[in-house]
């Protein structure tokens, strides 16, 4: 009995002495819903500058710019004299009006809805595509942007009166640019 004992006793140990095995998971992820994400996005986004740029065919009375930044506009009142040829750059105070519409020009909120904004460019929070569109602007000028709804409010809307990717048509009146070194 004591020699069992003892056989079983070297056998226990024998075995328990085995290296750990890697434990696998149940169920393994194969990357669809991100790969599903990117379809999806990319098939948005190719149907908002779809109409967008269909906006653009049929308004022959405007002269459309396509940003580098992923938006369009048109200058509603350009500035031309060369006194007034700054634009704001990072830290610039800059105080503008904009009113906001969809594509189809119905309007979400209205012009006067929206108080008087100064803005620190490039330091305060803003949607992106109006943080691009204020930097390409002089005082004095009024700009009409197309923004897809990445550039927009994407995702999440403005959990107001924007719901989700929507893209949006914003007018923006840019009174002021006060230099930030005559801040400091």
């Amino acid at each position: 009995m004591k020699k069992l004992f003892f056989i079983f006793l070297i056998i226990s140990a024998v075995i328990s002495c085995k290296s750990p095995e890697a434990r696998y998971p149940v169920s393994q992820n194969s990357g669809s819903y991100i790969n599903e994400s990117v379809a999806y996005n990319k098939k948005l986004l190719a149907e908002e500058e779809s109409k967008i740029k269909k906006i653009i065919a049929q308004d022959s009375t405007k002269n459309y710019i396509a940003s580098t930044s992923g938006f369009w506009y048109f200058y509603n009142e350009k500035v031309m004299d060369s006194v007034s040829s700054i634009r704001p750059e990072f830290g610039d105070v800059v105080n503008f009006d904009y009113y906001i519409s969809t594509l189809d020009n119905q309007m979400i909120y209205e012009k006067g809805e929206k108080p008087t904004k100064e803005y620190a460019v490039d330091q305060e929070k803003l949607f992106s595509g109006l943080r691009d569109g204020i930097k390409l602007m002089k005082a004095g000028e009024t700009v009409t942007f197309l923004f897809p709804s990445y550039k927009a409010f994407g995702y999440y809307g403005d959990k107001n009166k924007i719901g989700t990717n929507i893209p949006i048509k914003t007018t923006v009146t840019l009174h002021s640019i006060i230099d930030q070194d005559s801040i400091n």
